[in-house]
């Protein structure tokens, strides 16, 4: 196949934790879920923000924000100003590349080369999302457009890994938080249980976390006040590069 033109484009998965209901299935995305646990079935996932194809080609299916790169900008500005644009996704507290799509045939013509990054969003983020664009469970994603599931795919891996050898999880968190949201964090980000006295120990013996001295007010059931926590770093550093999380046996 000849290509008269080759279009680069960015694309972005961008992740964040968030409250699902119990029944949420492939293509039911949820644009505005509570974050507050509840006893209906609610529960905590990892999500990837999407975007329904009103034309074709592929139209109905769901795609990664993005869009092609201008000539007046590198590609990381090209990869903020999409989200900013098409999804108001403007709060984001991590972005890296994540790999470069390059099959001939990963689109129809004119040939489109995609440089796809890892965007992560805070839980208390809640950009203000066009009707059209949706968040999704990526363990129950619906019909993805092109080459874009592979792309998710990538960029679950590499959050996955990075959360065992780096402080990549503030990324994810609240500014402050007790241990318990910060292990559902974990859990949902990594996709198996973690269990919290040990997730408590590994953060602290690397000095990822340090205590606020602040405790969290008690639930309904009350029972002793939790301690806060917050990230002792705001950007990325390798915390053991040898290290891993391992689920619960």
């Amino acid at each position: 196949m000849s290509h008269s033109s080759t279009v680069h484009e960015s694309l972005t998965a961008v992740f964040q934790v968030r409250q699902f209901p119990a029944r949420a299935s492939a293509g039911q995305g949820v644009a505005h879920g509570s974050r507050e646990g509840d006893r209906s079935g609610r529960h905590t996932e990892l999500s990837v923000l999407l975007w329904e194809r009103a034309l074709d080609p592929q139209a109905g299916t769901w795609s990664l924000p993005g869009g092609r790169l201008r000539d007046d900008e590198d590609l990381d500005t090209s990869a903020r100003r999409q989200l900013a644009e098409k999804v108001d996704v403007r709060e984001l507290a991590h972005l890296e590349q994540l790999a470069v799509f390059s099959a001939p045939d990963r689109v129809p013509s004119p040939r489109r080369i995609a440089s796809a990054y890892l965007g992560l969003v805070p839980l208390t983020a809640d950009p203000q999302l066009p009707d059209d664009t949706a968040w999704h469970p990526v363990s129950d994603l619906p019909v993805m457009s092109f080459d874009h599931r592979t792309v998710v795919d990538h960029a679950r891996t590499r959050l996955a890994a990075k959360l065992s050898y780096t402080n990549i999880a503030f990324a994810l968190a609240p500014e402050r938080f007790t241990l318990s949201v910060l292990r559902d964090i974990y859990c949902a980000a990594l996709g198996y249980d973690v269990d919290t006295t040990n997730l408590q120990r590994v953060l602290t013996r690397r000095k990822v976390i340090t205590p606020t001295g602040a405790t969290a007010t008690p639930g309904r059931t009350g029972g002793r006040p939790a301690a806060v926590y917050r990230f002792t770093e705001s950007g990325l550093r390798v915390t053991d590069e040898f290290a891993a999380l391992r689920p619960r046996a």
